[in-house]
């Protein structure tokens, strides 16, 4: 017996929940389209500077640090959802093309914190105001777009399916 086949043996409940997903299904496909079509973009961008999205990603966590954070490996990992040696890894090739550098913790001579190079920072900025100029554009209808899913969710939990 599949995961499917338990759901839809459980009746009437299963129907009420059927219309609920089918009234937000279409709601949820365009706003995970539009999420795809802005990462297709920034993937696109990334491409044409010659990194990866998710160098730019890398470049992006370590600039963004709030105030008192320090850039060690573990931090990356935890932020952009990587295994601690896949973090490792994707700091070694952005530090083989010069966007990041590793430098000793002072205060704990075991890790090492990543801080930007100042090419690192000129790419950035020039990958950053690509992004903004792609949201100036098309952030409205992403924000439509969510809007409308937040909205049909709050109808139903007021008793509206629509």
């Amino acid at each position: 017996m599949s995961g499917y086949d338990i759901i839809y043996e459980a009746g009437d409940v299963m129907n009420e929940r059927s219309a609920v997903v089918k009234a937000r299904l279409g709601k949820l496909a365009e706003f995970r389209y539009l999420q795809r079509r802005f990462l297709s973009f920034s993937e696109g961008v990334c491409g044409e500077a010659g990194i990866s999205a998710q160098q730019y990603q890398l470049m992006q966590v370590i600039a963004a640090l709030p105030e008192g954070k320090a850039a060690s490996i573990t931090y990356i990992a935890e932020r952009m959802f990587l295994r601690h040696n896949s973090a490792v890894e994707l700091v070694d090739r952005a530090v083989r093309a010069n966007m990041v550098r590793r430098e000793s913790d002072e205060d704990d001579l075991r890790r090492s914190l990543v801080r930007m190079t100042p090419e690192g920072e000129e790419l950035l900025d020039r990958l950053v105001l690509a992004h903004l100029a792609y949201l100036d554009t098309n952030g409205a209808e992403v924000m439509r777009s969510m809007e409308l899913l937040l909205e049909s969710g709050r109808n139903h939990v007021e008793g509206d399916v629509g």
